[in-house]
């Protein structure tokens, strides 16, 4: 495989998919949410014991806006909301499971 240069690049594909996943959170969420399918707000926040509450609303709002994670809220009391991948953000997953090979090597 051959890497492009990235002087050559416009708009560089790399800066999108960093813009994309980059951050510790959004990677994390995303390898969740393709391990279980369908994750409930609280449930991720268990899984992600460290994130603030905060942290993650805006992260997932901004893995929705980018069209990777796709979010239902019930009318229901008390509210309930839940994620999923979108194929989009599906199509992620060689990427994540690689970073979990990768991850198991390196431990």
């Amino acid at each position: 495989m051959k890497l492009e240069p990235l002087e050559n690049c416009s708009p560089c594909p790399v800066e999108y998919a960093v813009n994309a996943i980059g951050g510790k959170w959004k990677i994390l969420i995303l390898y969740h949410l393709l391990n279980k399918n369908t994750v409930r707000f609280n449930e991720l926040q268990k899984l992600l014991s460290t994130v603030t509450h905060r942290t993650l609303t805006r992260q997932l709002r901004e893995l929705e806006e980018g069209g990777l994670v796709h979010r239902v809220a019930y009318a229901e009391m008390p509210p309930r909301v839940e994620y999923s991948l979108t194929d989009k953000g599906n199509s992620l997953s060689p990427i994540l499971l690689q970073l979990q090979d990768w991850g198991l090597q390196h431990m």
